[in-house]
């Protein structure tokens, strides 16, 4: 528990760090002259480049274990944002965003892989992400209309100045509070009725995985989608303020479902699929309900991703029956790479024909019909009590 509790405290000034920039880089690129499909792809290509980072965590983070790739990430990433703070043209920025993209690539497999190992009792390995999810809540909810009043009041180069330091003494905690990995067999990790089955991960689970992956694919699209549109409302001169606060809205949402703990005694694969139809509502009515309120829509929004996300982890753990998490969520952070990468350079490039949130909303239901049309499928791989 102490090493979950070090982790999520350092894990909190990580995460603030970074969704502080979520209002202020559209802003930014838009000061330094760059276009809007410019623009998604600043925002996609930083998902690109964490494909080559996680198809290397995976097998690195089970060979080394997780605290060196931790180290690494907040390190690298926080001297970045120092060069980035220098920056005076597009490609510039474009650059720097790629690099941190393939730094940081390393930081949510090991973290939860890290945290899924500290237990083999499937509720309170859900606790743990859940406990993940209200960290990186917690700090989504403050940071970006705290990174908003940073630039009012320091200007770009001075926020990202400041945001770049606090990530290198975050790397400085993990040094100092992470431990070096107890290297045990991957069989002392596993519960006992799982061990046999749980070992050729590859070949037995393959199938399975790509349909399942294709979950945190659709929600990384969506969501790209989501923050390219709300940083360009208005034409991209909607006050960073406002935009931190709507961000901060789908943050408190999300840390309402996400305290409510008891929710991980229902089954994972339920409750991913209840979190994507409430998704799927959720754009639907940013598309058309343009009477109702955006920050309640938004609160909404934020709930269903509160409840998804810890359901999904508990999911992918339970299907791997607890060995090589390094590899399960790597595969994961790959899907969702893709996944923000697509999203806003597809915003980019369509919004001038088509709502992207109504795109968004075809996407999330063409994946939750081919999540409930293979239940049956599923039910013949999976182990009993993780069926959909």
């Amino acid at each position: 528990m102490k090493t979950a509790l070090w982790l999520y405290l350092f894990l909190f000034l990580a995460y603030f760090d970074l969704h502080a920039q979520h209002p202020v880089l559209t802003p930014f690129a838009l000061s330094l002259r760059a276009a809007p499909a410019f623009i998604g792809w600043m925002m996609g290509i930083y998902a690109l480049t964490h494909l080559p980072g996680n198809l290397l965590a995976g097998s690195l983070i089970d060979r080394h274990g997780s605290r060196r790739y931790i180290i690494f990430s907040l390190t690298a990433a926080g001297i970045i944002l120092l060069f980035q703070a220098h920056v005076q043209l597009p490609w510039q920025l474009l650059l720097l965003r790629s690099i941190s993209g393939f730094v940081l690539a390393f930081l949510s497999p090991a973290c939860l892989a890290l945290l899924a190992s500290l237990s083999v009792n499937p509720v309170t390995q859900g606790k743990y992400m859940s406990g993940h999810g209200v960290v990186h809540t917690l700090a989504s909810v403050l940071s970006p209309a705290a990174g908003a009043i940073i630039v009012a009041q320091s200007g770009y180069s001075g926020t990202f100045v400041g945001l770049g330091w606090l990530l290198i003494f975050t790397g400085v905690i993990a040094f100092l509070t992470v431990p070096r990995p107890a290297r045990l067999p991957t069989k002392a990790r596993l519960p006992q009725k799982v061990t046999a089955k749980a070992e050729p991960l590859p070949q037995e689970s393959f199938p399975f995985s790509l349909r399942l992956y294709m979950v945190p694919f659709t929600i990384a699209c969506c969501q790209g989608m989501l923050f390219f549109e709300i940083s360009l409302r208005s034409g991209g001169h909607a006050s960073i303020l406002s935009t931190g606060i709507l961000f901060s809205a789908v943050s408190l949402g999300a840390l309402v479902t996400l305290s409510m703990l008891f929710l991980n005694q229902y089954s994972p694969g339920k409750r991913v699929a209840v979190a994507m139809f409430i998704l799927a509502l959720c754009f639907y009515a940013l598309a058309a309900a343009h009477t109702l309120p955006l920050i309640g829509i938004l609160l909404v929004l934020g709930m269903a991703k509160g409840l998804l996300f810890p359901a999904l982890s508990s999911l992918f753990i339970e299907r791997s029956g607890g060995a090589a998490l390094g590899r399960v969520f790597s595969y994961q952070s790959i899907a969702m790479s893709i996944g923000s990468f697509a999203g806003p350079v597809a915003a980019g490039q369509l919004r001038g024909h088509t709502s992207p949130y109504f795109i968004a909303f075809l996407l999330l239901m063409a994946a939750l019909i081919g999540l409930l049309t293979g239940k049956q499928n599923s039910a013949k791989v999976m182990p009993s009590g993780i069926q959909l």
